[in-house]
């Protein structure tokens, strides 16, 4: 019988353990939290998307084009597959209009999990809480303390799994701090970076105080050629919302290169700049410009604000410079929020010390799988099938040891 060891009690370990113990293995989950997935329950905070409708072709691509293997991975288990497994569990899901699948409401995330840790002890799988992971011995030994008598040992499995997580959310367990120990030998890693955070602008203090936290709905951002539609947050800090988790990368990619950051601002995205330009070249009638942009456009507070506070008086001085203003808020962003605050991290382990199954190339039998690769992907579902999608990869490529 196989003995794998599976470092990390999130869901592409679990996943794993859960192939693996259906295909008869002997399995050992380890994890150094008091309770096996924390970020999972985590992720389910303000909604829980397990993954996305969106058509395979297309869904690959939400991985970005250094991670062409992501389409094989996606393929062996899919969106599909995963609304499969949680119906097994008895969690029903639904898609949402913005193509997102959830849960029915019925399901809270935590009863996902007691039902999918429940199938974990019936298969057999062993989990080991509050046991910490300290590094490789020799060529198959891993190194394991358990944190509450602070005993070590070392287990000699005939294959590992490490699916440690990224590094954001450190409360969860997900710090980042494997990357030492895979240092350690000459396995290469790339620097973690935030992604799917939000974005820190240096509003002046009558702003802030003025402001606050406030929405703008139904607008477009730009960063570089990239545009993302949906919702905007003001903030103290900046901005955040789906939109600028969606152009972290691009935001990351122009703040190497620029401070600050130029990040667009298209408040009316369904009108075109014909209809724009004729609503505001009508007569103002003594109207302020609060008024007048409330009355023809329906853009209310916070907006004349936000305008006076990046854009110089004569940007809003004629019905043309007012529409490429609309079209083009200027929002200087000068840095990303803290990767501890961030959803999920870019960065992690390099492609190229991997072979196609997920095997560290330097360790046979040593597999990596989840946020621990170096992948970034939107919010939206993309992350946690990323992750489980991953996990059942790797779970097969132990199997055909």
């Amino acid at each position: 019988m196989l003995h794998v060891a599976i470092i990390g009690g999130g869901p592409a370990g679990l996943l794993a353990a859960q192939h693996l113990a259906e295909a008869g293995c002997r399995v050992d989950v380890y994890e150094a939290q008091a309770t096996v997935g924390r970020k999972f329950l985590v992720a389910g905070h303000g909604g829980f998307n397990l993954t996305n409708s969106e058509a395979p072709a297309t869904f690959a691509t939400r991985y970005g084009p250094r991670h062409p293997d992501f389409a094989r991975f996606l393929h062996h288990f899919s969106a599909a597959d995963l609304r499969a497994w949680a119906a097994d569990l008895g969690i029903g899901t639904f898609v949402g209009t913005s193509g997102r699948v959830f849960p029915l409401e019925q399901h809270k995330p935590a009863e996902l999990l007691r039902a999918w840790v429940s199938r974990l002890q019936a298969l057999g799988v062993q989990l080991h809480t509050r046991h910490r992971w300290l590094g490789f011995e020799g060529e198959k030994g891993l190194r394991i303390r358990h944190e509450t008598t602070t005993q070590e040992l070392v287990i000699q499995p005939d294959a590992a799994l490490l699916a440690l997580g990224g590094a954001s959310w450190s409360k969860t367990g997900s710090d980042g701090r494997w990357t030492t120990a895979f240092e350690e030998i000459g396995v290469r890693c790339e620097g973690f970076a935030p992604a799917n955070c939000g974005a820190e602008i240096a509003w002046s203090e009558f702003f802030r105080q003025k402001v606050g936290r406030t929405p703008l709905k139904n607008i477009a951002l730009r960063c570089g050629g990239h545009t993302e539609r949906g919702e905007l947050l003001l903030t103290e800090y900046g901005v955040e919302g789906t939109p600028v988790y969606a152009l972290t990368p691009a935001l990351r990619q122009a703040l190497y290169q620029q401070q600050p950051a130029p990040l667009l601002l298209d408040l009316k995205p369904d009108l075109s700049d014909e209809q724009l330009l004729l609503k505001l070249q009508k007569p103002r009638n003594g109207r302020s410009l609060p008024d007048f942009l409330r009355q023809q456009l329906r853009l209310g507070p916070p907006v004349p604000t936000l305008l006076r506070e990046v854009a110089p008086p004569e940007a809003t001085a004629t019905p043309e410079a007012l529409a490429r203003l609309l079209r083009a808020v200027p929002l200087p962003v000068h840095a990303l929020r803290p990767l501890d605050e961030a959803i999920s991290t870019a960065g992690g382990v390099a492609w190229d010390e991997l072979d196609g199954g997920l095997m560290l190339r330097r360790r046979p039998g040593t597999f990596v799988a989840g946020e621990m690769l170096d992948w970034e992907a939107p919010t939206g579902g993309y992350l946690l099938q990323g992750c489980f999608s991953t996990g059942a990869w790797a779970a097969k490529s132990i199997l055909g040891l």
